[in-house]
């Protein structure tokens, strides 16, 4: 079913923003349709195998397996922020026949609840590094099979203060923050 390298890294391409879009809209079925459906899968001629079964790792969870569980994680955190944008940067993707690796910097922009006066509220940024790997599906859509998403350290401090004290004694090196989780 592949046209050619060029194609299948440009359907990647797509199908990996296509996730990322349905992410920031909140859109829980749009989100579901990325994921591989096993069943669904192999009903429409893809091949089934034992290890056909979703995962993902989100900053800060454990591994969460089986796509019930995993578009529920997914169903949590939509449910629980008002306001998320992602800028991806650093992307790369590699595709081996049936199956396309995407590794890329997540630059998040997420809020949360509006303040009382309607206003947007407090909005936090932060980085983390994924990892999607997506299946080519039995009707050539290429879907979802695993996301992983580990925090970026953000060193805090200018590189010219290591090792320095503030005014009053306290060590202001070595500050670091995670990513959201």
């Amino acid at each position: 079913m592949s046209s050619g390298p060029g194609t299948d890294i440009e359907a990647v391409e797509a199908a990996n923003t296509g996730l990322y879009e349905a992410l920031e809209r909140g859109d829980l079925e749009a989100l579901e349709e990325r994921w591989l459906d096993p069943a669904l899968d192999e009903a429409q001629g893809g091949e089934h195998t034992a290890d056909a079964d979703v995962s993902v790792v989100h900053p800060g969870w454990p591994v969460l397996t089986g796509r019930g569980e995993v578009l529920r994680s997914y169903a949590l955190i939509m449910a629980s922020t008002e306001y998320i944008q992602f800028f991806l940067t650093d992307v790369e993707i590699s595709v081996l026949g049936d199956t396309a690796l995407v590794t890329c910097t997540e630059n998040i922009l997420s809020g949360g609840p509006a303040e009382e006066d309607g206003s947007v509220g407090p909005l936090v940024g932060g980085l983390v590094v994924a990892t999607n790997v997506f299946r080519r599906a039995g009707d050539g859509t290429w879907k979802l099979w695993a996301h992983h998403g580990s925090p970026v350290l953000v060193d805090q401090d200018d590189p010219d203060e290591s090792d320095e004290e503030s005014e009053d004694g306290e060590d202001t090196a070595g500050g670091t923050a995670f990513g959201p989780a």
